[in-house]
């Protein structure tokens, strides 16, 4: 059975920071590409940051240089760090978790239940 367990939302004041852990279970995770989601009401869901099995990042443009998503394969877990948040970070994170093997023909897919982060005065 495969979970995606995500922690570490809250509300928080502008400017202030939160680690969102991703633990995950029942995958292979070392050849999973992580990836962290959000969802703000009315809006698309949009990959804020991903991470390959490689260590490759990237960023959605609008949180370039305040985020920095991190994992560590022995301990089957990507992180969120979530530095200067302002009232627009606020949303629903998803932790996705994503492989697509083109040998075998191959693709998998899971996510958690989110986690909220409210960043307000």
């Amino acid at each position: 059975q495969v979970q995606l367990v995500e922690s570490g939302g809250g509300l928080v004041q502008p400017g202030g920071s939160l680690r969102l852990s991703c633990e995950a279970s029942g995958i292979a995770f070392t050849f999973y590409k992580m990836a962290w989601y959000r969802q703000a009401p009315g809006k698309q869901r949009e990959a804020v940051a991903t991470i390959s099995n490689s260590g490759i990042t990237n960023y959605v443009d609008s949180v370039k240089d305040r985020f920095t998503i991190s994992r560590v394969d022995t301990k089957r877990t990507a992180f969120l760090q979530m530095n200067n948040l302002k009232p627009e970070d606020t949303a629903v994170y998803y932790c996705n978790a994503a492989f697509d093997d083109s040998c075998l023909g191959a693709k998998y897919e899971y996510w958690g239940q989110g986690t909220q982060v409210t960043v307000s005065s």
